[in-house]
């Protein structure tokens, strides 16, 4: 398995190489300090099959850089790990076509965890966004939280946002046209269907609409 890691720390990478190490066999390592030194091992034609990937670092020129990667990297699971909690990052992300968001405050285990829902074709989205805690707006203070407009998800009671996401899924609908119906970014679906799928305790959106015809 080929594993990109970029941050602009060399302390961060050294360790979470060395996590990963211990995390699954036959790894190989790439490693950039930088967005050039980024975009020249995406096009240098190593096959990644996972990119762990700071927000920010130099030359980083906004969340145009994910979708970049994205589509020079078509198959490789890309996992933003950064300092921010801003949930306009998360979604952004997201948007961009990141299967994963984790924040450097996560533990050595939530970021194993995290992984291993990843490279088995889940979407992680840190648990305070599933819960309602508060993730900052830039420097505005709270924002609304896009799961539940303003509340929170308690217990497995969704939320009727959450409702109406799931009626579409068991219509069989996919994220965009979720996204489209209910005036939503698909940033903003996938994490409302991560949060469905934890509530419901179910694995995938199959099980997620089959659960929801005894509702």
């Amino acid at each position: 398995m080929n594993v990109l890691i970029a941050d602009d720390h060399l302390l961060f990478r050294d360790g979470l190489r060395r996590l990963l190490a211990q995390f699954k066999e036959n790894m190989t390592f790439h490693e950039a300090g930088t967005f050039d030194e980024v975009r020249a091992l995406c096009d240098g034609g190593i096959a990644f099959d996972l990119v762990l990937l700071d927000l920010g670092m130099p030359g980083w020129t906004g969340f145009s850089e994910l979708g970049a990667i994205h589509e020079r990297l078509p198959k490789a699971l890309l996992v933003v790990v950064s300092g921010s909690e801003r949930r306009s990052d998360l979604l952004a992300a997201l948007e961009s076509g990141a299967a994963g968001y984790i924040p450097k405050s996560s533990s050595a285990k939530v970021l194993l965890g995290a992984l291993e829902l990843v490279l088995n074709g889940g979407i992680y989205v840190p648990a305070q966004a599933i819960r309602g805690d508060l993730l900052l707006n830039a420097d505005t203070g709270p924002a609304e939280d896009p799961l539940t407009g303003g509340g929170s998800a308690a217990g497995d009671q969704l939320t009727p946002r959450q409702r109406e996401v799931l009626t579409r899924l068991r219509e069989g609908k996919s994220n965009k046209q979720i996204a489209h119906e209910l005036g939503l970014t698909e940033g903003t679906v996938k994490v409302h269907v991560t949060a469905i799928l934890r509530l419901l305790g179910v694995r995938n959106r199959t099980q997620a609409a089959l659960t929801a015809q005894g509702r």
